[in-house]
Parts: structure tokens; sequence; C-alpha cells
């Protein structure tokens, strides 16, 4: 895999990437900024830090608009003025997003387009609608999870509307550090078998 797409997200034991009532001022919903704790060992030589850099080394960012919008457009610059592509059903004309950003309308196409913008370094994806809609059409190559020990119990998921069909993962990297677990997947194409 030459430029792989991987989804970085953090995400509660029970699944939700999100407080519930996630809205503009309240990012992560309430209770959700629990998942960034790990952040504050972003700087260390430990696992949070090593993990924080390869995010941060990638080349293009692929987000939903959700994600997007309530990140306040990052101002058009996500990481070091990589391509941000915001996955989005409808772009309406007048509507040019900031800086590096552009939004594209097709989940084959703005992968396509990622991969070329990132190079030889990895895309970060961003946001659970793009995750799903990146493992529906079997362009997402990796998942990052940063696994933290809690039970949010409602909130925004990270794996609800992904259709019928089991999607297979390989576990290829296991990172124990304070306060998370970084679990990196291979994710299986559709019709690969384990």
């Amino acid at each position: 895999m030459d430029t792989p797409i991987r989804l970085y997200m953090s995400m509660s034991l029970d699944g939700f990437v999100a407080g519930p009532d996630d809205r503009p001022g309240q990012e992560l919903g309430r209770g959700g900024g629990r998942l960034f704790n790990w952040l504050d060992d972003r700087d260390s030589d430990g696992p949070s830090g090593q993990v924080y850099r390869e995010a941060r080394a990638t080349g293009a960012v692929l987000c939903g608009r959700r994600t997007f919008e309530l990140a306040g457009r990052w101002q058009g610059d996500h990481h070091d003025g990589v391509p941000v592509l915001v996955l989005t059903r409808h772009a309406d004309e007048g509507d040019v997003p900031p800086g590096h950003a552009r939004f594209v309308t097709d989940v084959q196409d703005g992968a396509r387009q990622a991969r070329a913008a990132a190079g030889d370094r990895p895309v970060m994806v961003h946001g659970a609608g793009a995750a799903q809609a990146l493992l529906r059409a079997g362009q997402l190559d990796e998942m990052e999870i940063h696994l933290v020990p809690v039970l949010l119990g409602e909130g925004r998921r990270l794996f609800d509307h992904l259709g019928g069909h089991p999607t297979e993962l390989d576990l290829v990297r296991r990172l124990e550090a304070r306060d998370v677990t970084h679990l990196r997947y291979r994710v299986h194409r559709p019709g690969e078998t384990a």
C-alpha cells in the first residue's frame, strides 16, 4: 500500500467519538473532551507522542462536512498547509472553503484526490461520517483508534451506518500509553478474506 487512507479517531470503549449534544461551541459534546486527555502526552517520547507525530506527518486530510464545520473549517489549514478534502453531499456554488480546503461530492473521487495530494505520505481521515462513507466505498485502508477507558453512554458513534456486511480487520499495531491504547487496524477490502 503506497498511500494509505488512515482514520485517526479517539473513541470510548462503548464506541462513541463525541458526547451527546455535539454542536458549535460544544464540538465534542457533553463529556466528549475526556476522549482527548491522551493529547496531554503528545509532546512526549512515549507512544502518544509517536502517534501524534505520525498523524501530523500525513500528506492530506479527508474529512466529513460536519467535522469540517464543527472545527470552524480549521481556517483552511489543518496542519502544515496540506490539502483538506471535505466530503459533502452538496456544495453551494458560492461557498468556497478557505485556504487549502476544497469540497468533493463523490467518495471515490475524494479518495483518489486525497491519495494524489498526499504523495508518499498517508492520508488522515477525520469524522465518523467520512469514515463510514470510506468504509462502505472500500476506500479506507487503516484505522488508528485511540481507545480510551471510559463509557460515555451516549453521543455520536463511530460505526453506526456501515450497512449489513461485516468488515474484517487485522490488528497491525498496539501501543499502550497513559489513559489510552492506540490500536492500528488494516481494513480488508470487500471480498478479501481474513
